[in-house]
């Protein structure tokens, strides 16, 4: 009886093996093709992109404050309210007079001065003002249980490193396995960082785009893992055996 229970106890081990990290996400093949790492070092600014929530002022005259008399007899400031306005999923933004402008793709300042541009034809010298105000990026530094993290880009040029220095670094995970994934979830780029070696720091200073998704891969800790999938059959197998040499007494 003893001899049949052994054979059952190995297929138990080997079966839990093949499910060591069975809470590990965005897992890749190992022959995947990642996206090509220069292309993000050469983009050193973030670039508008739908859903991004942007605070938009307009002035007239370069912004330079005009005295108006009756403002300076009722003693009231100069001040231009702050309006949010969404980009859309079309990668427009529906502002007062221009109606539906696009801006996906362009720096802050290249849509600054784009608008001033259209505005140019209804005020005179027109001034822009924009800024993003929720940007954020999903961040996994590799830790068990807990450990992930929303960042919110109060920077619009905020790096890989500086993100990673929010959340408290990597946890418990590969410095040379960092997994930047964006783009739409149909269909996103991934590229793989190392940051491991001081060569890696340059990789770092890549600046984040909103909706970026960090991914630190967690150590697999095979016989920790292994001890953890194998002891409730460990307990089962040795109960059966306790339980059988009790009726064959």
């Amino acid at each position: 009886m003893r001899n049949r229970l052994f054979p059952f106890f190995f297929l138990l081990v080997f079966a839990s093996c093949s499910v060591l990290n069975p809470e590990q996400m965005l897992r890749t093949p190992r022959d995947y093709s990642y996206s090509d790492l220069e292309e993000l070092l050469v983009t050193d600014q973030y670039r508008l992109a739908p859903n991004d929530e942007i605070t938009f002022q307009l002035f007239t005259n370069d912004g330079e404050r005009l005295i108006d008399p009756v403002t300076m007899l009722s003693g009231q400031s100069l001040r231009q309210q702050q309006l949010t306005y969404r980009v859309e999923f079309d990668g427009t933004i529906k502002l007062p007079v221009l109606g539906y402008t696009r801006v996906s793709g362009l720096t802050t300042r290249e849509a600054e001065m784009m608008l001033e541009e259209e505005f140019s034809t209804s005020y005179i010298n027109p001034f822009v003002q924009l800024r993003v105000v929720n940007n954020r990026v999903i961040l996994f530094p590799g830790g068990r249980g807990g450990t992930s993290s929303v960042i919110f880009l109060d920077n619009p040029n905020t790096t890989l490193f500086e993100a990673l220095a929010k959340s408290g670094g990597i946890a418990d995970g590969k410095a040379s396995r960092v997994k930047l994934i964006r783009g739409e979830p149909d269909n996103p780029s991934v590229y793989l960082v190392d940051l491991s070696t001081i060569e890696g720091v340059k990789n770092a200073n890549i600046v984040l785009q909103a909706n970026d998704i960090i991914y630190v891969e967690p150590r697999e800790r095979v016989p920790q893992r292994i001890l953890e999938n194998v002891t409730p059959y460990l307990s089962l197998v040795t109960t059966a055996l306790l339980v059988y040499s009790l009726f064959t007494k």
